[in-house]
């Protein structure tokens, strides 16, 4: 289960890591006072930074989920653990994808973590009953 929580404590910081480079790459100074509304002004790297951010907090829930979901169905330890650094992995590259502006790339990347939430969820649900 170590593997999965390390999984899940990457997946939490990567919003966060969006949000910096968002702001490191925007242009004009920084308005913390509406973040939001700065963020929604800017293009280029910064913008996509901004909306892998917001992605990354959407498919959090999922992760989570499928998770401890896993867990308490327990699952073999090894494909919780398989499912989690190929969702961690998918979702580093989607990142990449995102601020490189590759789309095609990204929603592969998209699909393949979204396939890992739900495969957990299915094991889970399988395994109880």
């Amino acid at each position: 289960m170590a593997t999965a929580f390390w999984c899940l404590l990457m997946a939490l910081m990567m919003p966060p890591i969006f949000a910096a480079i968002a702001k490191a790459t925007a242009e004009g100074r920084y308005n913390n006072r509406s973040p939001r509304a700065f963020l929604e002004k800017q293009s280029g790297i910064s913008r996509r930074a901004d909306w892998a951010q917001r992605n990354s907090f959407e498919i959090l829930p999922a992760f989570i989920a499928g998770i401890f979901a896993a867990i308490a169905a327990g699952i073999d330890e090894q494909w919780l653990a398989r499912l989690s650094i190929i969702f961690v992995v998918t979702r580093i590259l989607y990142g990449i994808c995102y601020l490189k502006d590759w789309a095609s790339a990204r929603t592969l990347c998209w699909f393949v973590g979204l396939a890992c939430c739900l495969w957990l969820l299915m094991m889970a649900a399988l395994a109880a009953g």
